[in-house]
């Protein structure tokens, strides 16, 4: 950049002293070039500035407001069900019709067994 910088001056200052342009003209055109340059500075270092926070695993303020309002309005939504909505989740959803089929069979066995002793006790009388 350092010779980008005194390459450009030194090509301000030729075209000075030729008198193809005057000291005016030079100053106006080196004070464009600078801020075009600070600009062009400035966005890379953004860039670097941001692949290394991202690396770091930091985010910007903007999109960690945007998830702290997100999480805010789902625990608000979760918090407001109807009155005969199910609190219960999936998983214990699954367990409970488990749990009757379990017994309904169960159920089913024990009555076919106490079908088959009042049989065989009418049998044997």
């Amino acid at each position: 950049m350092s010779n980008d910088f005194f390459a450009t001056i030194r090509t301000y200052l030729t075209k000075v002293s030729d008198g193809d342009k005057s000291a005016t003209e030079v100053a106006a055109a080196l004070n464009q070039w600078m801020r075009d340059s600070g600009e062009a500075l400035k966005v890379k270092i953004e860039d670097e500035v941001e692949r290394s926070v991202s690396k770091m695993g930091f985010v910007k303020r903007g999109e960690f407001e945007a998830l702290k309002e997100e999480v805010a309005r789902l625990k608000s939504a979760s918090t407001k069900r109807p009155e005969g909505a199910k609190k219960t989740p999936a998983k214990s959803e699954a367990a409970a019709k488990k749990r009757s089929t379990v017994k309904k069979s169960q159920s089913a066995t024990s009555t076919k067994a106490t079908v088959k002793k009042t049989t065989a006790k009418r049998v044997s009388k």
